[in-house]
């Protein structure tokens, strides 16, 4: 077998079901590869940034590893921002980049594409990636590809290999299988740390779990919601993990944790709880930047990143699986839970009138549709967008949620109905649809069709609510419905509530198209949960 061969397999064997890619020069043969041997699909799209974004959302989406390939230079060096926010959000995105080979470097003169040297791109990558390597070395290829992806399973980060243009179609060993035991762990250890958190728990008046992005991330959402039934106590997400846990109708799940950028009662529920328990849970600004002074996390307990703190005492090596799995076999079934809880409320009720459109009348008109029929899942950029989805009810979403980078939105919906199937919804600000949006016109070739809402407010808004006095913020009000036409689906105009009805209606109707909604809004209209988020950020900044 081929080294192009022997990777893909291995690539296969750890749970890749897809690649995202652009050709290029140093990669052509790479892709001469994946086209031949058919062992993977492969999407071909438009620019690098969204290739990177398309592999994120599939990741996230499968609970799996999916592939971003690129050439060398120009394409690597166009998609670390994408590979730099699956880092910090803990997506396991591999990076497939071609290179340079022997006769290349052998030359004396600079080659095309280069940066600073040859290994600039290697040393870039080395920074948003949990491990790299340069496949150089045919002997030590095959360990060298196992450790590189085993590491991008173990810690649900990005990895990077560079393939040699000369190498990919050179003979190699097959590469080892899979780790078994990406936590390997002392059985006492765990003992006691699974000992102590329960005695915490249980001992508590008013316990709660707070559940992290790593959950999603290592597919344990059904060992959490078993754990809550059987611990009979409440669970809030932080705001990356919004979207988890939509589809257990048994757990006491309160909604989306924001400090004071969010809801009064929920915050309470939280900053009170005598015990509180965070599972895969990233401490960042965004989740726990609004909540003051009121959370001591001397006094919670934690797990994530491979171990479990409780105060100043930490338990190393204790992987959220094995740590899970330990508590489960503590606690007795049960079918459901014991009392009674007020669960979160979402806006319902659309009305189709003359009026123009708020983006909580986009939540609304979404959540009157997940009550009617099927819920469907989400894709959205960063803005009111996508705190706009803090107001639908739960669902599957992919958003970037703390790393925040816009762009993310469209790509991300293709990755998602590629990794998963079903049509999504898109929401997408038109200042990000200026950056990726385009892609939708790869969206025919692959039969995607999604149905994207434009929030057309001619404006970064979320930046106008922090320097409103900046004419930076004013963006051309740009006609989407005929930029849907142009790039081969469908398009629709909603100045006003009833035409959003009526759009909305005739995009679900239609599932041979993509359909894009170009929802008309005025500016300085925010969602709830954004204006709130925001007062709640300005108070912290300032101390």
């Amino acid at each position: 077998m081929t080294l192009a061969e022997v990777l893909l397999d291995a690539l296969k064997a750890r749970g890749v079901a897809e690649i995202f890619g652009i050709p290029g020069d140093f990669a052509l043969p790479l892709f001469k590869a994946i086209e031949e041997s058919q062992i993977l699909p492969c999407y071909y799209l438009s620019h690098e940034p969204a290739v990177g974004f398309a592999a994120d959302a599939a990741a996230r989406m499968r609970c799996a590893p999916s592939v971003a390939a690129v050439t060398y230079g120009a394409g690597g060096f166009n998609m670390v921002n994408p590979i730099a926010a699956a880092y910090a959000e803990k997506s396991p995105v591999i990076v497939l980049s071609g290179g340079p080979g022997d006769t290349d470097k052998q030359t004396g003169l600079l080659v095309h594409h280069q940066a600073k040297d040859l290994n600039s791109q290697l040393a870039v990558y080395r920074e948003v990636t949990c491990d790299q390597a340069i496949l150089d070395d045919l002997s030590t290829a095959p360990q060298t590809i196992a450790r590189v992806l085993d590491n991008c399973l173990r810690y649900s980060r990005p990895v990077y290999l560079e393939i040699p243009r000369d190498k990919v179609f050179q003979p190699c060993e097959a590469v080892p299988a899979p780790v078994d035991d990406l936590w390997p762990h002392q059985q006492a250890a765990l003992d006691a740390c699974a000992d102590a958190v329960l005695s915490r728990l249980q001992n508590a008046e008013q316990p709660i779990l707070v559940v992290g992005v790593e959950v999603r991330r290592f597919d344990l959402e059904a060992q959490v919601a078993e754990l809550a039934k059987r611990l009979d106590i409440p669970v809030v997400t932080t705001l990356m993990g919004r979207g988890m846990l939509a589809n257990d109708p048994d757990i006491a799940l309160l909604g989306t944790y924001l400090g004071s950028g969010g809801d009064a009662d929920l915050s309470a529920r939280v900053e009170d709880a005598d015990a509180m328990f965070l599972l895969g849970v990233i401490l960042t600004d965004n989740n726990f930047g609004l909540s003051g002074q009121r959370v001591d996390f001397r006094r919670v307990m934690h797990a994530a990143d491979g171990q479990c703190s409780m105060g100043y005492h930490i338990y190393p090596n204790i992987g959220l699986k094995p740590l899970l799995n330990a508590l489960l076999e503590r606690l007795p079934a049960c079918d459901v839970p014991k009392k009674q809880r007020q669960l979160p409320s979402y806006p319902q009720g659309f009305v189709a009138d003359d009026a123009v459109s708020t983006p909580t009348d986009v939540a609304t008109l979404i959540n009157d549709h997940f009550h009617r029929h099927e819920k469907m899942p989400l894709a959205a950029d960063m803005g009111d967008c996508f705190f706009t989805t803090l107001d639908i009810e739960s669902t599957e979403l992919v958003a970037p949620g703390f790393y925040a980078t816009m762009g993310y939105g469209i790509p991300a919906g293709l990755g998602l109905q590629a990794a998963d199937g079903r049509r999504p919804i898109i929401l997408v600000g038109d200042g990000a649809f200026q950056m990726t949006g385009w892609e939708l016109l790869n969206a025919p070739r692959y039969g995607f069709n999604p149905i994207v809402l434009v929030f057309n407010n001619a404006s970064w808004e979320m930046l106008r609510t922090f320097q409103p006095e900046s004419a930076f913020n004013d963006l051309p009000r740009l006609d989407f419905a005929a930029i849907g036409e142009s790039l081969g689906g469908k398009g629709h105009r909603a100045p006003t509530r009833a035409a959003l009805a009526n759009s909305f209606a005739e995009a679900l109707a239609d599932e041979a198209h993509f359909h894009i909604i170009d929802i008309q809004i005025e500016r300085e209209i925010l969602s709830n949960t954004l204006a709130r988020f925001v007062a709640g950020f300005k108070k912290m900044r300032e101390g």
